[in-house]
């Protein structure tokens, strides 16, 4: 069972770590989010508190913790395809609508607005690495959902 607490804490590193990035990228390589960009940052916030919390309870709650984790991941990459689709579509934005506007008064959006405020367009295609950001956050999603799969469906 200590594999499980080692796999959620790490999947939270994760998840903290690609949080990081995007401040950075927003920060210094003036890269704005944009709603969609926001929607993945809360999965990624979701999946390392629930990977935290889980990897601190009883070793028999891991599994649980993993599957909460894996809807988080579900949701990422549902996120990121929808975002990669809005990009690929040009003609669709979901810039300053309805969107973007909600998700700017959230509490957290007030209390954190460097991590939280929506401030770009989703169909802006920063590259990063030779891939756009939406794209890197899927593939992060999957990784995530696969790890935390395979430890959902682990027998004992």
């Amino acid at each position: 069972m200590k594999s499980s607490k080692l796999l959620l804490l790490s999947v939270a590193v994760i998840c903290i770590a690609l949080l990081g990035v995007a401040l950075y990228l927003q920060i210094v390589e003036e890269m704005l989010p944009c709603p969609l960009c926001i929607i993945q940052r809360y999965f990624f916030v979701a999946i390392a508190i629930i990977c935290i919390i889980f990897a601190f309870l009883p070793a028999e709650s891991a599994r649980t913790g993993a599957g909460l984790g894996l809807l988080g991941a579900l949701g990422g990459i549902a996120t990121a395809g929808w975002h990669l689709w809005v990009q690929a579509h040009p003609g669709t934005s979901c810039g300053i609508d309805p969107l973007e506007t909600s998700l700017n008064t959230i509490p957290t959006a007030n209390l954190f607005p460097m991590l939280f405020k929506a401030d770009g367009l989703c169909a802006t295609p920063y590259p990063f690495l030779g891939l756009s950001i939406p794209q890197w956050s899927l593939i992060w999603f999957a990784i995530i959902a696969i790890l935390l799969a395979r430890r959902v469906f682990k027998r004992g």
